[in-house]
């Protein structure tokens, strides 16, 4: 995949604990802030697609083997 250089600026301090982050990691800060953001990404990604299914079921229904119609009373629904 292309790589393409951003700029970023950032608080003093957040850049600071962003570096101690990377080194704690193993990481480049670059590499680090990288993984962060190709995450958060793929979480988005996910989460659209599994909204974007729920929302499908929802517009087609589910069959629960009445044709859409009532064949039970008030009464036996509250039978005990």
């Amino acid at each position: 995949m292309k790589q393409r250089n951003v700029t970023l600026s950032l608080p003093d301090d957040v850049l600071r604990e962003a570096r101690h982050l990377a080194v704690d990691h193993g990481l480049s800060l670059s590499r680090y802030l990288s993984l962060l953001l190709e995450e958060q990404v793929e979480s988005a990604r996910q989460y659209r697609a599994a909204r974007d299914r729920q929302l499908r079921l929802l517009e087609h229904g589910l069959n629960l083997g009445t044709q859409g119609k009532v064949t039970w009373t008030r009464e036996e629904l509250h039978e005990r």
